[in-house]
């Protein structure tokens, strides 16, 4: 299995002034946790690693001191997730018919949850790792007034990995760019397209890091597992 990390972002969120996969927990930079889990997947072969030129220096560091043995591919970011995935689509080996795509700010992700997607996507068009929703969702107006409150079983919380097949993904992406679309995730523009997305069982501990607090929790479940 094939698999990009979009690991192009700023982190503004977190309040930082670089990109924040390069803040670190328990001594190691975020991407470093996301890379290892991609290490000891049994699916997949084939990692590339989105970014900025800027930050390639790091990621070369990174990657030398975690010594994998899969192959790794530097591919340029662009200045959205959505570009950036577009041009890690484009350097897909040719023979790639499947790929996974996962946030390198989700760092907690487990090996189980990249092979338990890889298998899921020989079985289907698309798919999204999600958890079910716990809380009572509210549909608010601009004035923050709620005007109604959706089927909590119904609803579910989107995470990554996200995955596909590439050449649908592909004629996704080219539509997109063509009628202007602009969507947070890969899924979307499936779904944009009239195309079905599975549902993949998730991981409650699979947080995305944004804020300041998150790198506290990362810091908690990495040392729960370390400890185990």
């Amino acid at each position: 299995m094939y698999l990009l990390i979009p690991a192009a972002g700023l982190g503004k969120r977190m309040g930082s002034d670089r990109n924040k996969l390069l803040l670190t927990v328990l001594e190691k930079p975020l991407l470093s946790w996301t890379l290892l889990a991609a290490e000891v997947s049994s699916e997949i072969h084939w990692i590339g690693l989105i970014g900025q030129s800027y930050d390639f220096p790091n990621f070369k560091t990174i990657l030398s001191d975690l010594c994998l043995t899969k192959p790794v591919e530097l591919i340029q970011g662009g200045n959205t997730r959505q570009e950036s995935v577009y041009n890690g689509l484009q350097a897909l080996p040719p023979d790639a018919e499947r790929v996974l795509i996962h946030d390198g700010a989700r760092c907690l992700a487990t090996p189980e949850l990249f092979n338990r997607c890889a298998r899921q996507l020989l079985t289907c068009q698309g798919l999204i790792a999600a958890i079910p929703v716990k809380d009572t969702i509210k549909v608010v107006d601009h004035d923050n007034i709620v005007k109604s409150t959706p089927d909590r079983a119904q609803l579910w919380a989107a995470q990554t990995p996200q995955g596909f097949e590439v050449k649908r993904l592909k004629e996704c992406h080219e539509k997109g760019r063509s009628l202007g679309w602009e969507v947070t995730d890969d899924a979307a523009l499936f779904e944009k397209c009239q195309l079905p997305v599975k549902i993949v069982e998730g991981e409650e501990t699979n947080l995305k890091v944004t804020t300041p607090i998150d790198l506290t929790l990362a810091e908690f479940i990495l040392k729960q597992r370390i400890n185990q």
